[in-house]
């Protein structure tokens, strides 16, 4: 089972809905791959602690003492007023849930198809049956490569960065990649990756 497929299970297993025989798999697997043990351990460390804060109280009187302390109020401000005087922010924040919904439907909508892009497609090798895209030892891709549903393997030179959506990537001793290497297996990781690309588009124009 690969780690991505493990790491979903683990989720499934915290909130109690796995079967004997996944847990099975989990602890066989974990047994094995440090990083899916360490992954393992670090959410059962955060939901102790999230747990934890459950059972912590405040002192007696504190809510009161807060209360005391706070400013009394003038005059009650709408949400229209609010509106009115920050319109920058608003539209910051129309555009960014615009943007997350319509990468959501985007990444629903391509869940199965392989597809890729990247320049200099001379330069690369796809492997079709495999869902792979290539680029050998000895060549060099200027430009960032993303491939959706499938992997990509750099035996050469990426002068850009590397996104492997719902895949894996993978490297061999002689490649080198100057941007970043990203491996999206979630909705909401690439709407984290297409709101990063759109911002720093926006800056380096």
């Amino acid at each position: 089972m690969h780690c991505k497929d493990i790491v979903r299970l683990m989720h499934h297993y915290l909130d109690e809905e796995v079967t004997k025989e996944e847990e099975m798999q989990i602890r066989s697997h974990i047994a094995t791959c440090q990083d899916c043990k360490r992954h393992f351990q670090e959410l059962k460390r955060t939901i102790a602690f999230v747990q934890s804060l459950s059972h912590t109280k405040a002192p007696e009187g504190f809510t009161d003492r807060v209360m005391a302390a706070l400013p009394k109020e003038r005059r009650k401000v709408s949400f229209f007023d609010r509106i009115k005087r920050h319109p920058l922010l608003v539209a910051a924040s129309l555009f960014v849930v615009l943007m997350a919904g319509s990468m959501m439907s985007f990444w629903t909508q391509g869940q199965e198809r392989f597809e890729f892009s990247a320049p200099q497609a001379q330069n690369i090798k796809v492997d079709e049956d495999r869902h792979m895209v290539i680029v050998p030892a000895g060549r060099t891709v200027e430009g960032d490569i993303v491939v959706r549903n499938g992997s990509i393997q750099v035996d050469g030179d990426v002068k850009g960065n590397v996104v492997a959506i719902d895949g894996e990537v993978y490297t061999a001793s002689t490649a080198h990649i100057s941007g970043e290497v990203e491996e999206i297996h979630e909705a909401l990781e690439w709407v984290w990756y297409n709101l990063k690309k759109v911002f720093n588009s926006l800056v380096s124009s």
